[in-house]
């Protein structure tokens, strides 16, 4: 049997020349693999084989988690934070925004109105309540002045939208490196949140809400961080409102720039006497640094503080662009001064008069804005405060706290001058001459001897000078004393007026009676109440200055009463129509004629050859009396020429003793030093005097008079003649 041959065993080729079809491929549970994780792992096996501890890598990554988780939690919290902000903001300033009214609405904001005040030639002179000068725009003022608004206030203005964040945290930081709280000291406020903070956020100022304007104002200026977010959505509520003009228009308006100023057209009157359209750089530069510190920078407080300021301001427009190098040196070169009105800041004791004695709904309530025409001549005030100058710089010594008034008026009533004490520059303070009621001594008298002339009596009728006493029910016995301590005997009444005798007044005042004495001087305008004793004729009733010089014109003018007045016509803004007229004149015939014209000579007498001597003005008959009150705490001198009356009061508002001072003396100097200036460049004329009939007769002396000696020939005076003045100098008269 044949065996089969075994074929022998050959390997499979492993490629085959032929294609056969691929078998499907087995499908992997690994993903496929991309380019990039291919990358890494060739990247891992090409590397050198480390040993990896169990825990590497693991903090890292923990802390990474950690961080990304506290920046996702902050984040999440802020802006949801921020969200609401932005609502709360957007509600607030819609709220703010549905509450404003039409721009023209709040250009006025005053809570009262304001009173000018002009003189006799319709010049202003004072300016009372809060001024506002008219409505201003943006467009109509001077550009110079609306760019030293910007420059100082707010230069990115036209650029921000009401806020600006790099001021407030640039304020913030000022104010933290300062050592003040954040809010404290510098605002960071722009132009706009400054408008919105004097409108106070809209709410009004209510007079019957019981607080008062300062406090209203105080409350508006609130630096808490509450307010301050209420004032910034109100801020951007007007820019949403109003154009930025139309927000510039409003501050212009509403700004308090000192002085009683409301406005930069009040100001500019105020201060310059012109429109905010007309005032120059230096003058806009002046009226920007107002804007800081009102009151502080006023060039009526300190002109030369103002123009340091101004320089200030003059620099930021140049830096800023709003002036040339030229335009700037000329403002420097020449800075702003004050208009006369404002610089003369003349009659303050006289307008606070006039404003205290006038309706008070047009003067010191009023809501209206009110123009008054006064009875002031401005040279006459002048004159009179030269003179007050004048005798305190060279007559007084230094450091006295004396005080002293002065009143000129014509025979009318009409006040022309008044100064209420040694400080002639000033407003709402204590008025000597209207406010101050003191004993008026001897310079009473002429109201004794009016009565007794009334009755018919003579100057050259006789009363005995002599030791005299009376017995006063309820008091006990009363001996009045002359002040030099001497009798003369028997004297005519114009002696007794003349020397200033007090024996004879009480006798002529008893004898004529004094009822009619106290209805004789209330009748002449003395208001005051008039003692009820015999002592009522040595003046120790007390009375105003100005209450005392209109009594003694109408003296002058014949014998008729006076209101003192210096109100003349009172009108409102814009109008032609006077509400009021004439505030005062002459009222009631109260001595007649030829017994006021007497009672001229008599007081002439006193000027000429009495107690008044020093009073006398060269060239001019002049009639007054002097005055001293008990223990010399009162001095005065009231008289007058053909033309005015004035009066001068002197003492110490504590009624401390004068010391060396008497009617006849320094109140008779400051009268002359007034009148001598009153009367420059006028024509003397004569007084309206009528000497009497029949002059006496020498009289045998009694033995008890101290005669005078004779003065030497030659027309010299004698030491008995120099004795006597010295005695009345320092007793008074």
């Amino acid at each position: 049997m044949t065996k089969r041959r075994k074929p022998p065993l050959v390997a499979e080729k492993r490629y085959s020349r032929k294609k056969t079809a691929a078998k499907p491929a087995r499908k992997s549970s690994k993903p496929k693999a991309t380019p990039a994780r291919a990358a890494r792992t060739r990247s891992r096996r090409a590397a050198p084989k480390k040993r990896r501890g169990r825990n590497s890598g693991r903090p890292r990554g923990f802390l990474s988690r950690l961080l990304r988780f506290i920046t996702a939690a902050v984040w999440g919290v802020t802006w949801r934070i921020g969200a609401v902000i932005l609502l709360l903001i957007a509600l607030g300033v819609g709220y703010f925004y549905t509450t404003l009214p039409e721009m023209t609405a709040l250009l006025d904001g005053r809570a009262r109105g304001s009173v000018t005040l002009l003189d006799e030639q319709g010049d202003v002179f004072a300016w009372r309540g809060d001024q506002f000068g008219g409505v201003v725009t943006a467009q109509s003022v001077s550009p110079h002045l609306k760019n030293a608004i910007i420059a100082t206030e707010d230069r990115r203005f036209y650029r921000h939208f009401g806020i600006s964040p790099r001021g407030i945290a640039s304020a913030i930081s000022i104010n933290l490196s300062e050592g003040r709280g954040p809010f404290s000291g510098h605002g960071g406020s722009t132009l706009t949140q400054q408008t919105a903070k004097l409108l106070c956020l809209g709410d009004a100022y209510d007079p019957e809400s019981g607080q008062t304007e300062a406090e209203y104002e105080a409350e508006c200026r609130r630096g808490t961080l509450w307010r301050k977010i209420e004032e910034a959505g109100y801020a951007m509520a007007m820019e949403a409102k109003y154009t930025k003009d139309e927000i510039l228009t409003i501050y212009m308006n509403r700004a308090f720039l000192g002085a009683g100023a409301r406005g930069f057209e009040a100001a500019a009157e105020r201060y310059f006497g012109k429109s905010a359209s007309e005032v120059s750089p230096a003058e806009a530069a002046m009226l920007g640094g107002l804007l800081i510190a009102p009151s502080r920078f006023a060039p009526t407080n300190n002109l030369a503080r103002a123009q340091n300021r101004a320089n200030v301001i003059v620099g930021l427009m140049e830096n800023q662009g709003y002036l040339t190098t030229a335009q700037a040196r000329e403002a420097r070169d020449n800075p702003a001064q004050l208009s006369k009105a404002a610089s003369d800041r003349a009659g303050g004791y006289f307008a606070d008069w006039v404003m205290a004695s006038g309706p008070e709904f047009f003067t010191r309530n009023t809501t209206e804005d009110v123009i008054i025409r006064t009875t002031l001549d401005r040279r006459l005030q002048k004159a009179a405060e030269d003179a007050m100058q004048y005798v305190f710089e060279n007559k007084v010594r230094e450091g006295s706290k004396a005080q002293a008034a002065i009143v000129v008026m014509t025979k009318d009533g009409a006040v022309r001058a008044m100064v209420g004490g040694r400080e002639t520059k000033v407003a709402g303070a204590f008025n000597r001459a209207t406010q101050a009621s003191r004993q008026t001594g001897s310079a009473f008298k002429p109201f004794v001897y009016a009565a007794a002339l009334e009755l018919g009596h003579s100057p050259y009728a006789t009363v005995v000078d002599e030791p005299f006493c009376m017995d006063i029910p309820g008091s006990g016995r009363w001996c009045p004393r002359n002040y030099s301590h001497r009798h003369h005997g028997r004297v005519t009444l114009v002696q007794a007026l003349k020397d200033s005798l007090n024996v004879p007044a009480v006798k002529v005042s008893e004898d004529v009676g004094r009822e009619l004495v106290r209805k004789v001087a209330s009748d002449f305008g003395i208001d005051s109440d008039l003692a009820a004793g015999p002592a009522l004729a040595l003046g120790t009733s007390e009375s105003t200055l100005i209450e005392m010089t209109g009594a003694f014109a109408g003296i002058l003018n014949g014998g008729s009463s006076v209101t003192p007045y210096g109100l003349t016509e009172l009108r409102l803004l814009g109008e032609d129509k006077p509400l009021m007229g004439l505030a005062g004149g002459i009222g009631e015939r109260v001595i007649r004629t030829e017994a006021a014209q007497e009672l001229i000579w008599m007081m002439e007498k006193v000027v000429s050859d009495g107690t008044g001597r020093r009073a006398a003005i060269p060239g001019w008959q002049a009639a007054g009396k002097t005055g001293t009150s008990q223990a010399a705490r009162d001095a005065w001198f009231i008289g007058f020429t053909a033309d005015y009356v004035a009066g001068v009061w002197m003492g110490y508002d504590d009624n401390t003793p004068l010391s060396g001072v008497t009617g006849g003396g320094l109140p008779a100097e400051i009268w002359r030093e007034t009148m001598v200036r009153v009367h420059e460049g006028l024509a003397p004329k004569p007084l309206p005097m009528r000497e009497p009939a029949g002059a006496p007769q020498p009289q045998p002396q009694p033995q008890y008079q101290q005669p005078r000696r004779p003065a030497p020939q030659g027309g010299g005076r004698g030491l008995g003649a120099v004795v006597d003045q010295v005695l009345r100098d320092i007793f008074g008269g």
